[in-house]
């Protein structure tokens, strides 16, 4: 037995002159401001509750007065049916007609349901606050009147006390406003810690997060009063035995290393992933210790995910047509937003490891890929999908932007788990669920919860591929080490972790086939624990002591991989090579020379002589390989057009040149060759002695030439009326000659020729008038 809901019913009467004003105020402004106006009936409000109803189509407000609550709670039941309702009316006009209305309002004190089995404001005083109701603080009355619109859903020891602390402080605020107490007195009463004058629950009750949780469902399903009143009997999915290791690893976990990390308190929650039926669930250190808020259930709070967010987001790719093996380079990148401003996501060891598979990211953790990952698979996609596997609270998708992949936006432990247990059943969901069956007071099957077929929301192929990249030990061990918190020695568990900006929530969630686990750790107030407080530090010992307990008497089990039909089968040679993880990132390009160590893609202006095939260091991002929105699609024509193309290019460019640079590798070129490339390759040469038209007065000349180019100069030559009469191969280049006898008096052509290493040639002539004398 976990708790009797109602148990023995607390209530003492007391008169009117022993419950203060301030409680009576305090109800009147919360649940019937006109009060003292009407005559047990506020029509006007009947009538603006029923056009709410139709407007919401649902049973959005009540309209009844505290005259009509009071005649429903002692003389009718809570049925929502037109002849109660009629009867309510009539009977509570016939009240304010017999009763003023102090007494009615006495007796309406003495009757409601302030919740923990508490009817009637005395009972209600000393169970919550262990005095007599006579001796209620202001602060005190306004919270108690709080209660009783739903008594489970603002009970100060369930999960949603910030709720109840914000219709405490409209309450003393409508007081002040109303004329009751002063402004002073109503900022006065807000400045107490209300919720630490409650005293601890007095009730025997194990798991209470837990049982709190139930007895929420149970009153959404079948009202307060058939909860507190009906006699039922609930059998709950909890497995008693996992319960106890998972309170007793939580609060060993917190103990140990709650002061070296600055983290006051941890949650767990574990699940059948073939049911979704929750066998634990331990919504705090210690439901019963004030100082850390014990009481709230961390595991229904949304809080960010961090990193544990990003199976998601490549689950969402590789439905997109991305593989496992896809290329991503891992490189410190700008990502323009929307607004203008840019996101520079660093990874948690502030190193960048270049081109890396999709899996390799994934298991690793690492967070440049992953915000690629996320653009690649389409924000609106991901969340898409997230939300079809559990999640529920990502209601403001326009606000996320490519940081949702890192944990920008809040989760609840307990959906997490559920969806994250979808990987683990081959993409099927079960709606998460903790109670099996309801009996009511005559012993009779009301409700049975059967196991449901359940419905596939991800492709089971991904599911196993996600399962099977986070339980791969080699593929984390680069940043986690191979024997870290995650791994389970003999069993294969698919584990993800996650860390928030500043350290403010660590998570681990996994999943065996048939177990699924996640641990939140940190602080419920959200002040950061230590720096390096990493989620595989704070939430990973927990988590791995409670997987290592749960499954020491259970079978190892293995993801199972689905069978594909051929006909859907990829065959991976087809792919893209940055799809199948095959990219090079040195191709063989035939490009040309055009200096010492200069290229230009070869095409028509490129000379033969300079043409060649060489190996270069290429590398481009991904998104000049893919279409994003077709990954196995055509090569994309204009891959420039993608908004994101230009800040992920320009960062792999300066990757590939550093890389580069280290190594002595040549970077590719990025254009074609033109036509100016060439004007200075080549040798050019010029005869600069003797000039032209000079006549030459003596037998014996010096012929000159200077030589311009970057090409490496092999020889020139010297020619006199077309005769060859030397050659130099260095600086300067030239040569002495004596003009033959037979040449004087006559016109005479001189010629220089030079050739390059480059292949190149070129020559240069001048015609000279010979006119020696002899002997000279």
């Amino acid at each position: 037995l976990l708790y009797e809901i109602h148990g023995e019913e607390k209530r003492t009467v007391i008169p009117a002159v022993q419950i203060p004003a301030a409680v009576k105020y305090a109800t009147i402004v919360l649940e019937d401001q006109e009060f003292y106006r009407h005559h047990g009936v506020d029509f006007k409000g009947i009538l603006r509750a029923a056009l709410k109803d139709v407007l919401k189509g649902s049973a959005a407000q009540g309209g009844s007065t505290i005259t009509q609550q009071f005649v429903k709670n002692s003389i009718l039941t809570s049925k929502k049916r037109l002849s109660r309702k009629i009867k309510e009316i009539v009977l509570a006009v016939e009240i304010e007609t017999k009763f003023s209305k102090d007494e009615i309002l006495q007796m309406y004190l003495n009757e409601i349901p302030y919740g923990a089995n508490a009817y009637g404001i005395e009972a209600a005083a000393q169970t919550f606050f262990g005095v007599h109701a006579r001796d209620l603080t202001l602060a005190q009355s306004a919270l108690l009147a709080s209660l009783p619109k739903a008594p489970t859903y603002y009970s100060p020891f369930g999960s949603h006390t910030d709720r109840l602390l914000a219709r405490w402080r409209y309450a003393l605020s409508q007081m002040a406003r109303q004329g009751y107490i002063t402004s002073e007195q109503a900022e006065r009463a807000k400045q107490e810690n209300i919720l630490e004058q409650i005293r601890p629950l007095q009730t025997n009750i194990k798991a209470p997060h837990f049982v709190l949780y139930v007895k929420e469902q149970l009153v959404k399903e079948f009202g307060e009063e058939q909860v507190e009143k009906g006699g039922l009997q609930v059998y709950t999915t909890l497995d008693w035995d996992l319960q106890q290791i998972a309170e007793r690893v939580v609060k060993e976990g917190v103990e140990k290393n709650g002061p070296k990390f600055n983290f006051s308190n941890a949650a767990l929650v574990a699940l059948n992933p073939h049911n979704g039926q929750v066998l634990a669930m331990v919504g705090s250190k210690d439901y019963f210790d004030k100082s850390i808020d014990g009481n709230v259930n961390v595991a229904l709070r949304p809080r960010q995910p961090g990193s544990s967010f990003k199976p998601y987001v490549y689950a969402a790719a590789f439905l997109k047509g991305y593989t496992p093996d896809t290329l991503l380079f891992d490189v410190d990148t700008f990502f323009p937003m929307e607004n203008g401003q840019e996101y520079n996501p660093k990874n948690y060891d502030n190193r960048n490891h270049g081109p890396v598979k999709m899996k390799e990211a994934l298991a690793m953790s690492l967070n440049v890929p992953a915000v690629k990952a996320l653009y690649l698979a389409g924000i609106d996609n991901a969340i898409s999908l997230a939300r079809k596997m559990g999640i529920t609270t990502l209601n403001d998708p326009s606000r996320y932007g490519l940081a949702l992949v890192l944990g920008g936006a809040e989760v609840k432990l307990l959906d997490h788990v559920a969806a994250f247990s979808v990987f683990a059943d081959q993409g099927i969901k079960h709606e998460k669920t903790v109670i099996l069956k309801i009996k009511n007071a005559d012993n009779r099957v009301i409700k049975n919860y059967e196991n449901e077929q359940g419905q596939r929301v991800l492709d089971a192929k991904v599911a196993w591929q996600i399962c099977d990249i986070l339980s791969n030990n080699s593929l984390r061990a680069p940043v986690f080490g191979s024997n870290s918190f995650l791994n389970i020695p003999g069993y294969q568990v698919a584990a993800k972790t996650g860390t928030t900006n500043e350290w403010r929530d660590g998570w681990l969630v996994g999943a065996t086939p048939s177990l699924a686990v996640g641990v939140w750790a940190g602080n419920n107030d959200n002040h950061p624990m230590a720096t390096g407080a990493d989620g595989s530090y704070v939430a990973g010992p927990i988590w791995h002591n409670f997987m290592v307990e749960a499954l020491k008497n259970v079978q190892p089990e293995e993801f199972k991989k689905p069978n594909i039909p051929e006909d859907e089968k990829i065959n991976e040679k087809e792919l893209k090579p940055v799809l199948n993880g095959t990219l090079k990132i040195e191709d063989k390009i035939e490009v040309c020379r055009y200096g010492k160590k200069k290229y230009c893609l070869a095409n028509k202006h490129c000379p033969d002589s300079l043409r060649d095939k060489k190996k270069f260091f290429s590398a481009h991002c991904i998104l000049y390989y893919v279409d994003r929105d077709d990954p196995q699609g055509d090569y994309p024509e204009h891959p420039e057009n993608d908004p994101q193309f230009k800040a992920w290019e320009k960062a792999v460019q300066k990757w590939a040149r550093e890389k580069a640079k280290k190594d002595d590798l040549r970077i590719a070129p990025e254009r074609e060759c033109r036509e100016s490339d060439f004007k200075d390759v080549f040798s050019q040469i010029e005869i600069t002695n003797p000039v032209d038209g000079e006549t030459i007065t003596t037998q014996t000349i010096e012929i000159k030439a200077a030589v311009s180019g970057e090409a490496e100069v092999k020889q020139v030559d010297f020619f006199f009326k077309g005769k060859a009469i030397g050659s130099d191969k260095n600086k300067p280049y030239e040569i002495s000659y004596k003009i033959p006898s037979e040449d004087n008096n006559h016109t005479a052509e001189i010629e220089a020729k030079v050739y390059d290493e480059e292949g190149g040639k070129d020559n240069d002539k001048i015609t000279v008038q010979v006119a020696f004398s002899q002997g000279s």
